[in-house]
């Protein structure tokens, strides 16, 4: 008898990077990343994997420096993510770092993967030596086949760096001037890799029609 080997879903991974300075502390700006981040998981750990399985990791960046908050995981299998708390400076070059080996790691990502999704989020500008880590990352081969997103919060965001980080100029600089945009991005984020994890052609990105999420049913739980 002939042996079959399982078919397993090819991943989709989705890396954010998450500014977590001491200035995300005010106006509900941390708060209500927490909420974001905790629907993103609820939405895609409730997708099916026949097809795809999408993954997440969240990489921080503040406080004492940048680390992996969460380790890429099928975000079916997340459990008990526990909160971003927001301190010190801005290392975003750490986490630029961490982000290129991350995505270049060929056993956490395999070539069988379907086109990451990099999201980066920040309120503020970089206070590290960052500049050389951001040019590695957008130029690593992988990232440049990467979906990348970014988010300014605030008028304090460095945004001409931002939108260097974009790599789809017909998707811009989602700009977030209080705590329900910040809800509206991530959702805009969720429809769109579940809707890749549905379709027949996964590696096609979907346009982000941000302006089409709706904020008059964003409950805020802080």
């Amino acid at each position: 008898m002939k042996k079959f080997a399982a078919k397993t879903a090819r991943p989709i991974p989705v890396i954010i990077l998450a500014d977590t300075s001491g200035s995300m502390s005010v106006d509900g700006k941390i708060d209500a990343m927490n909420q974001a981040l905790r629907d993103l998981i609820d939405t895609f750990s409730g997708e099916s994997r026949l097809n795809a399985e999408i993954q997440l990791s969240v990489i921080t960046f503040g406080g004492e420096g940048a680390k992996e908050h969460l380790p890429l995981t099928g975000a079916h299998a997340i459990s008990g993510f526990s909160d971003l708390q927001a301190d010190g400076m801005t290392p975003m070059g750490s986490a630029f770092r961490i982000a290129k080996e991350l995505i270049e790691d060929k056993e956490k990502i395999p070539s069988r993967a379907y086109r990451p999704v990099i999201v980066l989020v920040s309120d503020g500008y970089p206070n590290d030596d960052w500049q050389s880590a951001f040019s590695a990352l957008c130029g690593s081969e992988r990232a440049q086949k990467a979906t990348r997103m970014a988010m300014a919060i605030g008028s304090d965001a460095d945004e001409n760096m931002l939108k260097d980080f974009i790599n789809d100029l017909e998707t811009p600089v989602f700009r977030a001037d209080g705590a329900r945009d910040i809800i509206r991005f991530f959702r805009a984020v969720s429809m769109s890799v579940t809707s890749r994890s549905r379709s027949s052609a996964p590696n096609q990105p979907i346009q982000i029609a941000y302006e089409e999420i709706p904020d008059d049913d964003l409950d805020l739980d802080f």
